[in-house]
């Protein structure tokens, strides 16, 4: 590791549980952010400046106005440029030293499957129930340990689906997926702008360990925050055995 390198994360390398090795684990790991907005900003932000090696940031939509409450990746000058690309500007001007692939694109099946084969660890920050049951089932696919986040008015919450782990459940054990469900969004109901940029930094902390091994990921367990009140709270979560997503893995 270079010098300036040594000296950009000397942060992380002074940490025991972390060091050198941990750190060097975080620069050659690839990360896909699928969402650049309110929980891809921080969580993206978090991700480049710990300098991992190479993050995939992909979103379809562009800068609106009304982003800029809480989507602190983009800039007013910015309004009217694909979130990716502005994303990507934001995250080099911090970090020079990582490789950014944007993608302005709304991914189907097939480009998921190529996204999630190539990342080591998948942070799913977007907001609607349909792209985060593909982007599960693409993770159990391939085996790959899944960050999810979610935020709406004052309520959040984080965990983490690890396909690498026979016993850890899926996101559709926890949210089974049903074509009736019409979730409410932030256009429609509000969110609180601190929150999304707490339950991304947990997204980039949880990705964080699992990239390096340290500590313990919420796998198995759902952490709640209730921001207007400032209660946090956490539940556990079991493996659905007739899970019709996860069900066919090999039992513990």
């Amino acid at each position: 590791m270079e010098d300036a390198s040594l000296l950009r994360y000397a942060r992380h390398i002074l940490l025991n549980e972390f060091g050198i090795e941990g750190q060097e684990r975080v620069q050659t790991a690839h990360v896909l952010v699928v969402g650049a907005g309110g929980l891809g900003s921080p969580a993206a932000f978090f991700m480049a400046s710990s300098g991992v090696g190479k993050l995939t940031l992909v979103d379809d939509d562009v800068v609106d106005l009304s982003n800029l409450q809480r989507q602190i990746l983009h800039t007013t000058e910015r309004v009217g440029q694909p979130k990716a690309e502005s994303g990507k500007q934001a995250l080099h001007a911090l970090n020079p030293e990582i490789e950014i692939d944007a993608r302005v694109e709304r991914l189907d099946d097939a480009a998921l499957d190529t996204l999630v084969a190539k990342a080591d660890v998948v942070l799913d920050c977007t907001d609607n129930f349909t792209t985060r049951h593909a982007i599960n089932r693409a993770c159990v696919r391939h085996r790959k340990p899944l960050v999810s986040g979610a935020a709406i008015r004052f309520d959040g919450q984080v965990s983490v689906f690890d396909m690498r782990d026979d016993a850890a459940p899926c996101y559709h054990c926890l949210f089974p997926e049903a074509e009736d469900v019409a979730p409410d969004n932030c256009a429609t109901v509000g969110v609180f702008a601190p929150l999304v940029g707490m339950v991304g930094s947990m997204q980039a902390a949880e990705a964080l360990k699992v990239i390096t091994g340290i500590g313990q990921t919420m796998k198995g367990r759902l952490l709640m925050l209730d921001s207007l009140n400032a209660r946090w709270r956490t539940i556990g979560i079991v493996r659905d055995m007739q899970c019709p997503v996860c069900g066919g893995r090999p039992a513990a």
